[in-house]
């Protein structure tokens, strides 16, 4: 299946509008492509006791593998302050526990993370760029 990048991040910035930052005020949306086709937005949400705070990327592999999905070909990521319009920012790159969700449950040479600053300037990652050496569930076989 080809990737729509642009519609893609576009997707990402729509599940941005319902990010919950009373204290950051950084906002970051994520659209998370299927191998089914389907996308599942995330967004942050911040708690004042900051352990709570759940990622963008992790609210959208969450929703997606509670409804039993297991396979991920892509995900956007966008992020900026409250405020800012698309493209006025920079590149928001997922966080280390992020992605090691996403080598939970990715082949890390195949998926795609792209990262958007505005729908039409955007780059694109293999899982294995962002996290070298990652350590998954083929590490745990005997």
């Amino acid at each position: 299946m080809a990737i729509d990048y642009e519609k893609l991040v576009a997707e990402a910035y729509k599940a941005q509008k319902n990010a919950y930052t009373p204290y950051s005020h950084w906002q970051v949306g994520a659209a998370l492509l299927t191998e089914d086709g389907v996308i599942y937005h995330g967004c942050n949400i911040e708690n004042a006791s900051y352990t709570p705070t759940n990622c963008a990327e992790r609210t959208a592999f969450f929703k997606a593998v509670s409804e039993g999905v297991r396979g991920f070909l892509a995900i956007a990521i966008v992020g900026n302050r409250e405020g800012q319009k698309p493209g006025e920012g920079d590149f928001c790159a997922p966080c280390g526990v992020c992605r090691q969700v996403m080598q939970e449950f990715c082949n890390p040479t195949v998926f795609q993370i792209i990262l958007g600053n505005g729908t039409d300037h955007y780059k694109v990652y293999t899982l294995e760029e962002l996290l070298p050496m990652g350590f998954g569930p083929d590490n745990l076989l005997l």
